[in-house]
């Protein structure tokens, strides 16, 4: 063997050393995590994706990374977890859809954030604003294009959402049900009016209105992978609130699978219904809780679209 080639493959092997080490240094790097008031941001190391995270109607980006222990797991896997502050809307106009987009597009080009492999997800309240802002960004063809989109236990017909709160009123059984069911039976009255007289803007404004099914808020979401997640304890809702499963978020999440599965034709459309998996951070036991979402099966999830 020449001593020239001797020195060529030695000099092969120390650059292939160099690069893996180099490799390794930049996939042990922690992330890093940005805050502003608009968002808090956990950003990969080695990003090839991005997750947006609304929050649930009363919570903040805080609130979210606290109850949703996804960021470290998504952020090993190239994933940036972008948590936003927009919350306290069951529903969008279309000015703070474009509000919104702008918001987005303004945050991932000044920090620096990829536009593919888009991912969004929201609990709650959080989970409508998620659906209605993709739907606004592909209809529109915006520079950000979601690849998927996944809703945890969310209250997606706001129709329903008015009658069962007319419901509680009556029944005027659990505290906080009551409570909860006077803030929005008053929000509707001053936003929509009564159902009897307003249908049509309660389904100009819903995600769902499974009573007419109209599906025309999410009508842009043909080719775009949709899930909803949602831990349907009738037991546990029966004795808290005196709720039946036509009252529930559950019900109505199942309902809007089923019609997007018929209308859009498609398998990409996924119900996922859990048992014994709700549990905030502070260990109460609530199925309408973010912990119902399996993180590591979810990220397996939006790493197929890479």
């Amino acid at each position: 063997m020449s001593r020239k080639f001797l020195i060529v493959l030695f000099l092969i092997s120390a650059f292939s050393c160099k690069k893996k080490a180099e490799q390794k240094a930049h996939l042990e790097q922690p992330a890093e995590l940005i805050k502003s008031d608009e968002f808090q941001l956990v950003k990969s190391p080695s990003e090839n994706g991005l997750l947006v995270l609304f929050p649930c109607f009363p919570c903040d980006a805080e609130n979210t990374l606290n109850e949703f222990k996804i960021a470290d797991l998504a952020t090993a896997n190239g994933f940036s977890v972008l948590a936003l502050n927009v919350n306290r809307k069951l529903f969008l106009s279309e000015h703070e859809k474009e509000e919104i987009t702008l918001m987005l597009q303004n945050i991932i080009k000044k920090q620096s954030l990829v536009t593919k492999n888009v991912y969004f997800g929201g609990f709650s309240s959080g989970g409508n604003m998620a659906l209605l802002v993709c739907n606004h960004l592909i209809k529109n063809n915006k520079n950000i294009q979601p690849d998927g989109v996944f809703v945890v236990d969310s209250p997606l017909d706001l129709l329903a959402l008015y009658r069962t709160a007319e419901k509680n009123l009556k029944l005027n059984t659990a505290e906080v049900s009551v409570q909860e069911s006077q803030f929005l039976k008053q929000m509707f009255d001053a936003e929509f009016g009564n159902p009897k007289d307003s249908l049509a803007v309660y389904e100009k404004r819903s995600p769902f209105t499974f009573q007419t099914q109209n599906i025309s808020n999410l009508s842009a979401l043909k080719n775009t992978k949709l899930r909803f997640y949602t831990e349907p304890d009738l037991q546990w809702w029966k004795e808290q609130q005196q709720n039946n499963y036509e009252d529930l978020n559950a019900y109505y999440l199942k309902q809007l699978a089923n019609t997007l599965k018929s209308e859009f034709k498609t398998n990409t459309i996924e119900l996922i219904e859990t048992e014994n998996k709700g549990y905030r951070a502070n260990g109460e036991r609530h199925p309408h809780s973010w912990s119902i979402v399996n993180t590591k099966e979810l990220v397996s999830w939006m790493q197929k679209g890479i």
